[in-house]
């Protein structure tokens, strides 16, 4: 059996090696290339031959700036188009390539053998999906793949340090991946207070209470173990009932294999919200994800997510996405595909549905210099759509500070804190997706009062320049900073994150039947996201459109309903970090949620 499908394969192989001749007469020409694999991987051996890739060929989106357009109208609170959101059909043709770019693409793909059927569009068919095997892709693209290895993980991926493509090409192909691409997409969570049984309640809190950020009592267990009844009572949501007809739902997603457990839901349900016991949500497989309900295969990630984010918001509808995460590579094993790339996969299908959840957490990111920016920005792409088809996408921030999470400004910066390139120039590192300005990104706090978590990722993209809802904010805070400070580590004119905060320590999750608790801005995520699948609820029921892209409306009015930090920092790369401030940091952005008040601002609009 394997013989035969070895033979299958190189069939198209053994056709694109008899076409010597150039692509209609136009010589190869570098479309992107990196100057050898980031800190941490080194070049292992030649990749097999007959090792199958899946790759995604991005398509260039010419109407995108209308649909730019359409999304800064109606998610601005002063427009008249406000809430107007657009159709699946009107985002998809907004999206869609020029006519000729799919000729010239198909054809292309053609002389290498690979017909109709052996080719996958995406709805607005902006992209392309192929599997070949590497010999033939090395001949497609005239370059070379190898096995590159961690050095710390031991973690295996094939990729390559460039690719080329005929000239005629380049302007109807935005990139093909995976090629360049080394990012290890991770959950923004830790186990620092990580336990096997419940921690005995303090005898000596029972009862009493603290002051919470919107002036009200909180119970005063709630500066140990946040639970959601503390965050409800934080952030002045007690009262507050959801509609299970309204037809408003919550959106978690899971990657890297991550499976949300129903047995610990279920157990968590009866310890935090006994009302949702028995309640049940929608769990969709992507691109042949798997949510396991073994409890070996239980996820941390994917627990904390799916018990907070539904707990709060019960009876909401929820769904849980499972996008398959690629196992590292094994070329003994000959594995069948080849990709950590998870988001265009899960933004391919989300913006296929008609029906769509009004609000999305995602927990993961990576190094922003980790990922191409060619990429970089047609993801971000992809969460405009879903802004302004009125999702609102949330992001953690990170768990670095702003950049390594470690702090020692005595010493010279950490090896991990430079620019990926020949020059290794000192540099703080941002964390993309939440770097993306068409997101809404979570940073972190803690305590009560409460101050910045110092784990809270924060600071400014190098990709994606600065968006005009956050001149003001952000022009201010850089006003506070001394004269020099950080000089050349950070790029002052980009995109500046993070944009709200939640509580993100001392989580108490159920994992396989035990209680534990988890910090990061894993925590966070899920936590906003929830009183914003709560503001879209109000606003469902009251006959209001979904709120739909975030940003635009925190930046004019929806700061006034937030919680301001004003204490704590963010270090890393050695460094103290930015500090917290009145008005917009980049530690806690413009601070954590009052949901009455943002409430009684929504339901204004």
């Amino acid at each position: 059996m394997l013989t035969m499908r070895l033979a299958l394969l190189s069939l198209p192989f053994a056709a694109a090696l008899a076409s010597a001749m150039p692509f209609w007469g136009y010589q190869q020409k570098v479309k992107e290339s990196i100057h050898g694999p980031p800190s941490g991987w080194y070049k292992h051996a030649p990749a097999p031959k007959h090792h199958m890739l899946e790759l995604k060929i991005a398509l260039p989106q010419p109407k995108f700036p209308e649909l730019e357009q359409h999304l800064r109208e109606v998610s601005d609170p002063s427009h008249a188009r406000y809430g107007a959101h657009l159709s699946k059909q009107e985002t998809e043709a907004l999206m869609a390539p020029h006519p000729e770019t799919l000729a010239v693409v198909r054809k292309w793909l053609a002389l290498h053998g690979l017909a109709e059927e052996d080719i996958t569009q995406s709805p607005a068919n902006d992209w392309v999906t192929i599997r070949v095997p590497v010999g033939l892709a090395e001949v497609m693209m005239t370059t070379d793949y190898h096995v590159y290895k961690h050095a710390q993980t031991g973690e295996s991926i094939i990729r390559t340090m460039s690719y080329s493509l005929p000239e005629i090409l380049h302007d109807h192909v935005d990139l093909i991946q995976p090629t360049t691409m080394f990012a290890r997409f991770k959950a923004f969570k830790s186990t620092l207070h990580w336990t096997n049984h419940v921690q005995p309640a303090d005898s000596s809190l029972s009862g009493s209470t603290i002051t919470g950020p919107a002036g009200n009592q909180v119970d005063a267990r709630c500066n140990n173990t946040i639970t959601v009844s503390c965050l409800r009572q934080l952030y002045n949501a007690v009262d507050y009932k959801t509609s299970a007809t309204n037809d408003n739902a919550l959106g978690i997603t899971g990657y890297l294999n991550e499976s949300a457990n129903d047995v610990d839901l279920q157990r968590f349900y009866q310890l935090q919200n006994p009302s949702a016991y028995g309640s049940n949500y929608t769990s969709l497989s992507i691109h042949g994800g798997k949510n396991n309900q073994s409890y070996e295969a239980a996820g941390l990630e994917a627990n904390l997510d799916t018990q907070f984010g539904f707990g709060l918001t019960w009876p909401t509808l929820g769904t849980f996405y499972a996008t398959r995460g690629e196992p590292p590579f094994d070329s003994d094993l000959l594995t069948e595909s080849d990709t950590n790339e998870p988001y265009s996969y899960w933004l391919e299908y989300v913006l296929s549905q008609v029906k769509i959840p009004q609000s999305i957490s995602t927990s993961y990111g990576d190094d922003e210099q980790s990922v191409p920016q060619s990429y970089a920005t047609r993801i971000c792409n992809g969460m405009a759509a879903l802004g302004a088809r009125g999702v609102s996408v949330m992001f953690s921030s990170g768990d670095g500070g702003v950049g390594d999470g470690v702090a020692n400004p005595d010493e010279p910066l950490g090896h991990q804190c430079y620019s990926n390139d020949d020059l290794k120039t000192p540099k703080f590192l941002p964390v993309f997706p939440a770097s993306c300005p068409y997101v809404t990104a979570v940073g972190g706090t803690v305590n009560i009062p409460e101050t910045a978590a110092s784990f809270s990722g924060g600071g400014f993209s190098n990709y994606f320049p600065r968006p005009s809802y956050q001149d003001d904010a952000v022009s201010a805070y850089l006003a506070t900073l001394a004269p020099g400070t950080y000089e050349g580590l950070y790029n002052s004119t980009g995109r500046a994150y993070p944009d709200v905060s939640s509580q993100a320590a001392s989580f108490s999750v159920v994992y396989q039947g035990q209680v534990t608790l988890l910090d990061g801005t894993s925590c966070a995520a899920p936590a906003f996201t929830a009183f914003v699948s709560m503001l879209n609820d109000a606003r469902l029921s009251a006959g209001k459109p979904a709120l739909g892209f975030l940003n635009p409306f925190l930046y004019s009015v929806g700061y006034t309903a937030l919680n301001d930090i004003t204490e704590g920092r963010n270090p890393g790369c050695q460094t103290e970090g930015f500090n917290a401030a009145v008005g917009w940091d980049p530690v806690t952005g413009y601070g954590t949620p009052n949901f009455e008040k943002l409430k009684d601002l929504v339901l204004a609009m």
